[in-house]
């Protein structure tokens, strides 16, 4: 069913409200800061809201009384002609003391923005010196997030995709880098926006001040499927962070029973392994995901479909249906087959 319009500007402005603190998509909320970085960046723009906000109603007051003064003049019956003479020194007087206070008025606010986008972009590097950052290489590829979690412990380097954990309270330094076009990495409630651009590797600092799962997008267009290249940010407690860490680090193990080793077969002598990685087996591909934990994952496809057996299968069966455009092709796979394949990839936690 169709949602109904608005009735009246009042219902307007609450459905505009609810967006701005709710966020677009999942707890996309920009003015809902839950970090160090995304507080300063709102603060800035809660500073230029309110101030244009009483610019334009000041402007607007000062219109309506000079249109309402001189209606009033214009119905007095007895109103005297306009002056064709020189005009009255003092009325000349004072409209140049309000034009020169309305100037002085404009070049402060100029300067109180200057000084505040001054001082934020200062707070905002201020996380850059932490030498207790942990580090992420996360790149862009089309249309999904690779992320690296590097370790001093070659051994404790692990890669994931799309979802991305990380400790609350510690500084995350992502270094950034696109593997084929300009894409852009936003995590609202974070951070502001970071261009990746091929050939050139950047840096974001940020730092979650409290558990929660925040959802980002690439913020730069890049193809076919930019609307679908989600990324989500999962704030943890250290203790489950570290725990989730030790999980991921692990190679997937020898499967249990039969029927996970016939789906390890299944991926094996399929294209699968020629794109995807699985640390533990022979499959060492590069063009897609790491899937060595897929099943761990809340979602599929860099975020777009559940991690449910019946999307996981559409996903492998037909991507394109899903995402048009992405660059995993069809397999066609036996239904028995399937069923086995889904189960070694739901095993993967």
């Amino acid at each position: 069913m169709t949602p109904r319009a608005p009735k009246s500007l009042a219902a307007s402005l609450a459905a505009f409200a609810s967006v701005a603190l709710t966020g677009c998509t999942g707890g996309q909320a920009a003015l809902d800061p839950a970090g160090a970085q995304s507080s300063r960046i709102t603060s800035l723009w809660w500073l230029f809201c309110w101030t244009c906000a009483a610019v334009y109603v000041l402007t607007m007051a000062v219109i309506v009384i000079g249109v309402i003064r001189k209606r009033r003049r214009a119905d007095e019956p007895d109103a005297p002609a306009p002056p064709t003479t020189t005009p009255d020194p003092a009325r000349e007087h004072r409209a140049s003391l309000i034009v020169a206070a309305a100037l002085a008025v404009t070049i402060v606010i100029l300067f109180v923005f200057m000084f505040g986008d001054f001082f934020t972009g200062r707070a905002l590097a201020s996380l850059s010196g932490d030498k207790s950052a942990m580090t992420i290489r996360l790149t862009g590829h089309q249309w999904w997030w690779e992320a690296r979690y590097d370790d001093a412990v070659t051994s404790n380097t692990f890669t994931t995709a799309n979802e991305i954990h990380i400790p609350v309270g510690r500084t995350i330094e992502f270094q950034l880098e696109a593997a084929d076009v300009i894409h852009s990495f936003w995590v609202p409630r974070l951070h502001g926006k970071k261009d990746m651009i091929p050939g050139h590797s950047t840096k974001l600092y940020l730092k979650a001040d409290k558990p929660g799962v925040y959802y980002g997008q690439c913020a730069e267009f890049c193809g076919h499927q930019h609307a679908n290249m989600r990324i989500v940010v999962v704030a943890q407690p250290h203790e489950e962070f570290e725990a989730w860490r030790t999980a991921q680090i692990r190679p997937a193990g020898e499967p249990p029973y039969p029927n996970l080793k016939h789906g390890r077969d299944v991926f094996m002598q399929n294209s699968c392994a020629m794109c995807h990685t699985i640390r533990g087996t022979t499959a060492g591909g590069r063009v897609g995901p790491d899937l060595t934990h897929v099943g761990s994952r809340q979602l599929l496809a860099s975020n777009t479909i559940p991690n449910k057996p019946g999307h996981l299968a559409g996903w492998i069966l037909d991507p394109q249906k899903i995402k048009p455009g992405v660059r995993m092709p069809q397999n066609a796979v036996d239904p028995h087959d399937l069923r086995a394949l889904l189960e070694f990839l739901e095993s993967l936690k």
